[in-house]
């Protein structure tokens, strides 16, 4: 086995034990949907949206970090169309993860996320299809709005050994998914954050809903190695707490400064290192990229 294949196995031995996080892509999918909090004005929280068009399609690649050691991991793709549901228009969003054949060898990540959106970007439907090493589990939530000020939750959670556990649940808040809150959230103007902002918000998988954190971190240019682009962008931090209150930094996020608020870098903070992913490509933008603030010279 050779050195780089040594430090893939460390990696997976890792992750599957438990001393790094617990699920690579689960937090990949995570951090990348959440450039900007769900505001709590109502509890379906109907939006225009302003930042994407049927169609539009983002390319990521993945990366892993031990010491002084990058080690290419896979790809992510994001993509947005117009479809049908259930008789009425809505936005189906696609967000696929995929590890690579030298990655495959030590922990394999095949996972599938899909979310169904109203006009309004109200959220419909959510399914995470996750194989993660030699486990395979399902997320699912349905959403209904029944009209008098909340949200129903149907939510199911298929586990690795085929069990199928179900809850149902009445929210009197705006209740997002992973996707469903990426959707969303690029349509929402974040000028009136200050640096050090803490932003919570309510978040469904297959068996609960959870209060996450955000950190707002301030506007740094970030110029992308593998595409010699500068973005303007605006900085996030995803934390936890501990029993004792105590902060820590687990994800950093870059999202362009402009109308697209398009993630662009995104930095996990493992025990035994840091996954990092990167924007390859990106079609049918809606609107002008004003962010880019330095574009790669031709030599």
């Amino acid at each position: 086995m050779d050195f780089t294949h040594s430090i893939l196995a460390f990696i997976a031995k890792h992750i599957r034990h438990g001393a790094g996080l617990k699920h690579i892509s689960s937090i990949f999918f995570f951090l990348l949907c959440i450039p900007f909090p769900i505001p709590s004005a109502s509890a379906q929280c109907p939006l225009e949206n302003t930042a994407f068009l049927p169609g539009e399609n983002l390319d990521y690649q993945l990366y892993f970090n031990w010491k002084f050691i990058w080690l290419k991991a896979g790809t992510a793709n994001l993509r947005i169309d117009a479809a049908r549901y259930n008789g009425q228009d809505i936005y189906r969003a696609y967000l696929l993860t995929r590890g690579n054949k030298r990655t495959d060898r030590f922990f394999i990540m095949r996972d599938t996320i899909v979310s169904y959106l109203t006009p309004r970007l109200e959220p419909l439907f959510y399914r995470k299809g996750a194989r993660e090493g030699k486990r395979y589990y399902i997320d699912e939530v349905w959403y209904s709005y029944p009209g008098d000020g909340c949200v129903q939750l149907r939510q199911q959670y298929t586990n690795p050994a085929g069990e199928v556990r179900r809850y149902e649940r009445t929210v009197n808040d705006c209740v997002t998914d992973m996707l469903s809150m990426l959707i969303r959230a690029r349509s929402f103007d974040p000028t009136l954050y200050h640096e050090g902002q803490k932003i919570r918000f309510k978040m469904a998988d297959g068996d609960r809903v959870s209060d996450e954190t955000l950190v707002f971190r301030g506007k740094k240019n970030f110029k992308m190695d593998q595409t010699g682009i500068t973005y303007r962008c605006l900085v996030f931090s995803s934390v936890w707490y501990d029993d004792n209150n105590k902060e820590r930094e687990v994800i950093t996020f870059y999202i362009t400064d402009d109308a697209n608020h398009v993630p662009v870098r995104l930095d996990m903070y493992l025990r035994f290192g840091t996954a990092k992913a990167f924007l390859s490509g990106a079609t049918t933008l809606r609107n002008p990229q004003s962010s880019i603030v330095k574009k790669k010279t031709k030599n």
